[in-house]
């Protein structure tokens, strides 16, 4: 898809227009509500539509179909990174009228990475097509990774801050609580982080972690990197609301890792089939459409079967506490055995 520099500033432009209105209306801290969360939900989900759908009807049907596989693998791969929010929200304590804020400028820090990694991605395909077979060959890994965790069944209710992050705060020093949206205050006349600060910069260093997994994905369904910046921007405009709006059904997405885990190893083969035909070798090309139904299918049937399971292990442990809750039948004291041989 050729694309204009008018047209990468328009968009752009267009972007930074509607976070600044999401910036406008999360600005005063508040509890968001579900009703709150669902609706903003659904306007960026029908803007991310109206944009590929608009690619479709300027005559850009290849490019409207990559837009929609990367926008849905990223979103994906956004509601798994969900889980590390909350253990992150968890471990600072962070209230919840704060946990908006925090998100959103995760989000931002999160698109200015994303820029700069698809960026150098599209510089170094444009000039090493053999990267290719390192793109793949690393989502191949990735998703393996994925399925040993799933299957290890470990316990992750708990997140730890890396060396780097302790680093800064023994640097600056961090105040004893929250002092609103502030990330600095002073005192005993000096300047310490706020623990939002620290919130902020955990996301921000988590973020890169996902970068690194989410571009070399939208990579092996497209080139172009004007279809690569949007899928990866309207994947993640929404996810602050997305995070109030199904953040009591992540834990119920138990099979979410496998279902990343086979999409991540699909476009991972794709990639290395790719890198195999640019190299002259005869091997099928997989198509954009068949990609979408692939990645949608696997989603699917994950939340499917992920609910499914949810609802079992639920039943199974409203039986067991209705079991332990139960009075043992015992036989007699001792005071009744010494009556009844009395």
């Amino acid at each position: 898809m050729d694309v204009s520099w008018t047209v990468w500033v328009l968009t752009i432009v267009g972007l930074s227009t509607l976070i600044a209105v999401d910036f406008f209306i999360g600005r005063k801290p508040h509890d968001v509500s579900t009703k709150e969360a669902g609706i903003w939900t659904i306007v960026w989900i029908v803007l991310a539509v109206l944009f590929g759908a608009g690619l479709a009807i300027l005559g850009e049907g290849k490019a409207s179909g990559e837009f929609f596989a990367g926008f849905i693998t990223e979103k994906s791969l956004s509601v798994d990174n969900l889980f590390v929010f909350v253990l992150i929200m968890a471990k600072f304590a962070v209230p919840t009228q704060l946990q908006q804020r925090v998100l959103l400028i995760g989000v931002l820090i999160a698109l200015v990475l994303r820029a700069i990694f698809i960026a150098a991605g599209a510089a170094v395909i444009a000039n090493f097509s053999w990267v290719f077979y390192i793109f793949g060959a690393f989502l191949i890994y990735t998703a393996w990774k994925l399925i040993q965790e799933a299957r290890a069944d470990e316990d992750d209710d708990d997140w730890e801050e890396n060396r780097l992050l302790k680093s800064i705060e023994h640097r600056f020093g961090v105040a004893d609580k929250y002092h609103g949206t502030k990330l600095f205050i002073r005192t005993n006349g000096k300047r310490v982080m706020t623990p939002l600060m620290v919130v902020m910069l955990a996301i921000g260093m988590t973020d890169v972690l996902f970068a690194v997994d989410s571009i070399p994905a939208i990579f092996g369904l497209t080139q172009d990197p004007y279809i690569v910046f949007t899928a990866n921007a309207f994947a993640l405009m929404g996810l602050r609301q997305l995070y109030f709006l199904i953040g009591g059904l992540l834990k119920k997405l138990v099979h979410l890792s496998y279902g990343l885990s086979v999409i991540l190893g699909f476009i991972g083969v794709k990639l290395v089939l790719h890198a195999l035909h640019e190299s002259g070798v005869h091997v099928p090309v997989v198509s954009i459409p068949f990609s979408l139904t692939v990645i949608g299918g696997v989603l699917v049937v994950t939340t499917i079967t992920s609910l499914i399971a949810s609802k079992k292990m639920a039943a199974a442990e409203a039986a067991q506490a209705e079991k332990d809750g139960k009075p043992e039948t015992a036989g007699p004291s001792d005071e009744e055995s010494k009556s009844v041989n009395g």
